[in-house]
């Protein structure tokens, strides 16, 4: 592999470039794409071309502002629909929903008894006697 120092300006600028925009990136290794083609774009575009925005990360404060935002968003809602519910309502349902379960279990346990009776024969020694 070359030294950075035996590289041209150019790929020198190009590999700074493409640490600035961490999102091109991942889009260039989700997609699969050679770097030739966003290497002569950004020859062409230039370094400061709208086109190169959405390959800009957001800085750290701004996601972790963003996660906080979200997560105390997501309790006062959660909050929000616990205290409308009825416990007995909700106990009345998961007892339903339990017996139901166990019914479906007897069901098999029955249904895997029966196929065992049908697979084996009555009387494995019924062929001497005849």
């Amino acid at each position: 592999m070359k030294k950075l120092e035996e590289l041209h300006p150019t790929v020198i600028a190009f590999k700074n470039f493409i640490n600035k925009h961490p999102l091109l990136l991942r889009e260039v290794r989700k997609s699969g794409r050679s770097w030739q083609e966003y290497y002569e774009q950004w020859a062409l575009l230039g370094e400061d071309d709208s086109h190169w925005e959405k390959y800009k990360d957001e800085p750290l404060n701004e996601k972790v502002d963003k996660s906080t935002a979200k997560d105390s968003e997501l309790v006062s809602q959660l909050l929000k629909y616990t205290s409308n519910l009825d416990i007995n309502k909700v106990q009345g349902q998961v007892d339903q929903l339990s017996k139901g379960i166990a019914t479906i279990q007897e069901m098999m346990e029955q249904f895997k008894g029966s196929q065992k009776k049908e697979q084996l024969p009555k009387d494995p020694f019924s062929w001497m006697r005849d």
